[in-house]
């Protein structure tokens, strides 16, 4: 495996763990894609540290059971903000 994919996946590790992050979040800090992040978090870094592997995968498992919750609260935002901008925009008529 070349050099720069193995630092590429230990620092998405690291990154993921240290703040407990998302796949999304760390392929934005990182620049790169998310199936990029996912495949060295699930596979590559299962050759490099095994250690690590077990960690992220604690996490990830947490992250896939606590999405549906996320997107909840993010669609319950979005329409949330059209609503106030709504009353906004018609308090303007009155």
């Amino acid at each position: 495996m070349k050099k720069d994919i193995e630092k590429r996946t230990l620092l998405a590790a690291e990154l993921l763990i240290r703040y407990n992050s998302t796949v999304r979040k760390v392929a934005k800090v990182l620049g790169v894609s998310k199936s990029t992040v996912h495949n060295d978090l699930t596979y590559r870094l299962n050759k490099i540290n095994k250690w690590l592997y077990k960690q992220v995968r604690a996490i990830l498992e947490k992250n896939k059971q606590e999405r549906h919750i996320r997107g909840g609260e993010a669609t319950k935002k979005k329409y949330s903000a059209k609503k106030e901008q709504l009353v906004s925009k018609n308090s303007g008529i009155i």
